[in-house]
């Protein structure tokens, strides 16, 4: 069953969009990697200050983590011609994306009544810089959803959709989307835990 996931996955690689996707995310992955080690770096140079991070981030975390599932079943019932849910799933996952970033936006908020600003001590300028760039990373997912979805809210009626579900560069940009989706989700797990514990 392993060998079969990892065969599947190499032969999506010859994919060129989903082969330039993984690149683009091995990249982005090592900026985020970069800048938390630098941070990690600081940290051990520089006396640090002790933040609390806001507590809706932890909210904001729990929406981002049901986008994904939400996601995952918008992807199910596409496969299985459950047309009208895969439309509510993937609003709803839109939904839950910006409410992440609203949330996300409250944090900062948050953090600018306590004090602490992005050009202040080193410890508060990482957590703007980090969850900016991921808030970014988010929009663009967010941007591509919704494109998807106009186009699924167009061919609304049952034929439509069936031709819609099966057109092979439909398929192909509703897996990118999903690749690109559960990566942001995922970094947005590690950054708030490395967040987390180095603020502890």
């Amino acid at each position: 069953m392993q060998a079969s996931k990892h065969s599947k996955f190499l032969l999506s690689l010859k994919d060129p969009f989903i082969l330039m996707l993984w690149l683009a995310i091995v990249g982005m992955a090592l900026v985020f990697f970069c800048i938390t080690f630098i941070y990690t770096v600081l940290r051990l140079q520089v006396q640090w200050l002790a933040i609390e991070l806001p507590k809706i981030f932890w909210l904001s975390t729990l929406f981002i983590l049901l986008s994904s599932y939400t996601l995952h079943l918008s992807n199910w019932s596409l496969r299985t011609e459950k047309f009208t849910l895969h439309r509510i799933m993937l609003a709803l996952t839109l939904f839950l994306g910006i409410i992440f970033i609203v949330f996300q936006l409250l944090g900062w908020q948050s953090l600018n009544q306590d004090g602490i600003r992005l050009r202040g001590h080193p410890a508060g300028s990482f957590i703007y810089v980090l969850s900016g760039l991921h808030i970014l990373h988010v929009l663009i997912g967010i941007l591509f959803i919704g494109i998807v979805f106009i186009r699924v809210v167009q061919n609304s009626h049952y034929i439509d959709s069936f031709v819609y579900s099966v057109n092979p560069p439909n398929q192909l940009r509703m897996k990118l989307i999903t690749i690109y989706w559960h990566f942001v989700d995922i970094l947005w797990v590690y950054l708030f835990l490395f967040l987390l514990f180095n603020h502890s």
